[in-house]
């Protein structure tokens, strides 16, 4: 069993409140047997939005990897309002990454690689490690450079 906590001090990091809804939707939706499925979520902060441009312009693949962290903490964030206890994650299934960058920037799959890794230090090799895309995109909402939604099991 992990303990969420004390992983994402390891790391310097603590879980940010849910993000605000910019839209009609739910945040976390099971489906399934014990599956969620959890809508894209920015690299905001605790409200504070931090990323605003593209990869290949205002950002580095470093800070696109960056915002790929925020991405997933805030999606993890929206589980834990709809399970109560991120503790029951048996694995995560499958992350799909999208990322906003110039015409000629094409390493999105080592931008993803922040939130894949976060995934894996926060709940290990054999819950965190998941399948995944990355794709790129001329834009994204708010002129974000990263969004990222989850497939996640649970307990």
């Amino acid at each position: 069993m992990i303990n969420l906590e004390q992983s994402l001090a390891k790391y310097g990091l603590v879980m940010p409140n849910p993000p605000a809804k910019g839209g009609i939707y739910e945040p976390a939706k099971e489906f399934g047997n014990n599956l969620y499925y959890l809508s894209g979520c920015g690299p905001v902060f605790n409200g504070e939005q931090r990323f605003i441009g593209k990869l290949g312009a205002e950002f580095t693949v470093e800070q696109g990897q960056e915002a790929a962290r925020y991405c997933v903490l805030n999606c993890l964030a929206n589980l834990q309002v709809k399970i109560g206890n991120l503790n029951r994650v048996r694995r995560i299934v499958k992350m799909l990454c999208f990322v906003a960058g110039t015409g000629t920037f094409y390493e999105q799959p080592q931008v993803a690689n922040g939130g894949s890794q976060l995934l894996i230090d926060i709940f290990g090799e054999e819950r965190g490690r998941c399948s995944r895309s990355a794709v790129g995109m001329n834009a994204l909402p708010g002129n974000i450079p990263v969004e990222i939604e989850l497939l996640v099991e649970i307990e």
